[in-house]
């Protein structure tokens, strides 16, 4: 008869692992866990001297004791209606919503005489600069800008924004300068503030913005393409019938 034989931690075969290094690329067998992320097992059952005996960490009886059912979802009230179905619906959400990061005209003018923003006819302000300069924190939805601070306005400016009140439009036009109101998706908010030319923007989609961006009084950016497609199609007209 053999004697069995008994095994101790010191007889059991050990295991290096190994890491990728910058010397050693990632290959399949380097690959493994992050460094601290494995753990022991944690035995229950074994004995009170090792801390989780007899009931093994869970305490005596009650539903969380039971084996298989463990904690019940969060909200639960033990089968009484919960406190988030006792309280009324109130309001909604509107999936069309937008959220402007406001900007005032006294802001813009500090900015320019602090020499942070400049601006010309062939590179106007956009929510770009806006954001790398600091004069916003955040574009949100896009930039509109608000007629607010308008008597320290007297440089003439030139912008590219999302939306403009009537006021401020006023006030920048009176001066010399232009203000363009241009529809952005997120993607194309996204491509614009992080430069990105590569993309072509896309246009509106809801008849509520393809009204607001068409009409010349919000100084739409649609009005202009409206007119090179006019003229397009004009000059197609004409070159067809010397053609006939």
């Amino acid at each position: 008869m053999f004697g069995l034989l008994r095994l101790t931690r010191s007889s059991l075969p050990t295991f290096t692992r190994t890491y990728a290094t910058a010397a050693r690329p990632v290959t399949l067998d380097t690959l493994s866990p992050a460094v601290g992320s494995l753990h022991n097992e944690h035995r229950v059952g074994r004995g009170q001297g090792s801390g989780r005996g007899g009931t093994s960490g869970k305490g005596h009886k009650g539903q969380k004791a039971r084996a298989g059912n463990g904690k019940p979802k969060a909200g639960f009230e033990g089968g009484q209606t919960p406190l988030t179905r006792r309280f009324p619906k109130r309001g909604f959400v509107n999936p069309t919503a937008k959220t402007y990061a406001p900007l005032n005209l006294d802001r813009i003018q500090h900015w320019i005489d602090t020499g942070r923003l400049t601006s010309s006819p062939e590179s106007p302000i956009t929510a770009r600069e806006l954001l790398l300069s600091g004069c916003v924190h955040n574009v949100h939805d896009g930039v509109k800008i608000l007629g607010d601070g308008v008597e320290h306005l007297k440089t003439p400016i030139h912008l590219v924004v999302s939306r403009a009140s009537q006021s401020a439009i006023d006030a920048i036009e009176k001066l010399g300068g232009s203000v363009v109101c241009q529809y952005y998706n997120t993607l194309a908010l996204r491509d614009l503030i992080h430069g990105r030319t590569d993309r072509k923007s896309a246009l509106p989609v809801r008849k509520a913005d393809i009204l607001w961006y068409s009409d010349p009084k919000n100084r739409g950016y649609l009005v202009e393409i409206g007119k090179e497609a006019d003229a397009a199609n004009a000059t197609q007209e004409s070159t067809s019938e010397q053609t006939q």
